[in-house]
């Protein structure tokens, strides 16, 4: 996998966000699963392309990925630290002075030695960790289970709940570093990305998409099947409707902590037949004729 998203995307570095966007939807509607059920190769290149977004979306991510302070993934580059680090005294050191030792005082440096053996000593709660985890968009509306690799290499299965959202934090209690002298472990916070999908779009706890309808039920009313995030649904379809009519599936949207949910608005788009269709074009010269 290249580890440069500009590669992976087909963007120059100096691309705006809409660029970089265009390029991601671009390739999204080709390689994803969806649209290649049992393609492998598609979807491990979807998955680059989306962590590639992921980065390059980010205006924070994206330049800190380019000053060199994270990788693709948006996981901290080790800092080398040279020798002037650490050798150099800072303005207003305890031990520097004009004079050389002159105010080196053995006293002061005991003290100081032993306060740190003493603060050794205390119980301490463990320190936080941080982990940064991307989600389809289906799997972050819908909740799922997601395995985290920790820097150790074992697993920790994270449940992420119906409705979680890009940039949300989930906080896993007393799975963090161990605490000090049996204080309790700290936690690991994870930040939620949220990869775009080709269909729907999310605005709040609401859901839009398109959807084709064929001529007739436009005319004359009907229903038809929907794939909604949620799964099929049946659409009541009212006559004469044209395209851009915008219809609402009450409680259809995103899922909330108070068992609520945001509405999903459906775009209608008409849709004529694949094949031409004689019939069809006698009846609508006729209508036009007699308009």
């Amino acid at each position: 996998m290249s580890d440069d998203p500009y590669a992976i995307l087909g963007v120059e570095r100096d691309a705006s966000p809409e660029q970089i966007q265009k390029a991601y939807r671009k390739l999204a509607r080709k390689l994803h699963p969806d649209l290649n059920p049992g393609n492998t190769e598609a979807e491990e290149q979807f998955k680059n392309v989306s962590r590639a977004y992921d980065l390059l979306s980010d205006p924070e991510k994206r330049a800190r990925f380019n000053r060199g302070e994270v990788d693709i993934s948006g996981v901290e580059r080790p800092r080398h630290r040279y020798y002037r680090d650490v050798s150099e005294p800072s303005a207003g050191h305890a031990y520097e002075s004009d004079a050389g030792f002159a105010d080196f005082d053995t006293d002061d440096l005991l003290s100081e030695i032993f306060g740190r053996r003493n603060r050794a000593d205390v119980r301490r709660r463990g320190a936080d960790t941080r982990y940064h985890l991307d989600l389809d968009f289906l799997d972050a509306v819908n909740g799922t289970t997601r395995a985290v690799t920790l820097p150790d290499g074992a697993t920790l299965d994270v449940r992420i709940p119906a409705g979680t959202s890009e940039g949300q934090t989930l906080r896993l209690r007393g799975k963090g570093e161990p605490g000090r002298n049996g204080a309790p472990p700290g936690d690991a916070l994870i930040a939620i990305g949220v990869r775009p999908h080709p269909v729907f779009r999310r605005q709040g706890d609401d859901i839009h998409f398109e959807q084709g309808v064929p001529l007739h039920a436009a005319v004359l009313g009907g229903r038809i099947a929907v794939s909604a995030p949620f799964g099929p649904v049946t659409l009541t379809i009212p006559k004469w409707s044209t395209s851009g009519t915008v219809l609402r599936l009450k409680g259809k949207g995103v899922p909330r902590s108070d068992r609520t949910a945001g509405d999903a608005y459906v775009k209608l788009l008409i849709k004529l037949p694949d094949k031409p269709d004689p019939e069809l074009e006698r009846a609508i010269a006729a209508w036009h004729r007699a308009e």
